[in-house]
């Protein structure tokens, strides 16, 4: 298994390929932060996504919110209290 810097630089730059915006909001722990990943429009309304192990161990994305999509400042709030929890998460910002 990859460190997560070395995944969040092969993935970032597929998005840079892509033409996608993204910001590094938080940085977490090198080799294991756990990523949560915040998808926003120009309306102010989002997604925010964290990984979480599935039964079988394996990380995948579910949303961090009871909502789907949510009013930017509920997420910014959610990313602020889990920042809080664990200075180690990584928090990364795309732009749709």
């Amino acid at each position: 298994m990859l460190p997560v810097h070395l995944w969040l630089e092969i993935e970032l730059k597929k998005l840079t390929e892509k033409g996608v915006f993204f910001y590094i909001l938080q940085r977490g722990e090198r080799n294991s932060g756990i990523v949560n990943l915040k998808i926003s429009n120009r309306a102010g309304v989002c997604s925010l996504l964290t990984q979480q192990r599935n039964l079988n161990g394996v990380l995948a994305w579910v949303n961090a919110l009871e909502e789907e999509r949510v009013e930017e400042s509920i997420a910014d709030a959610y990313i602020q209290r889990a920042i809080s929890r664990d200075p180690d998460i990584w928090v990364i910002e795309i732009e749709d």
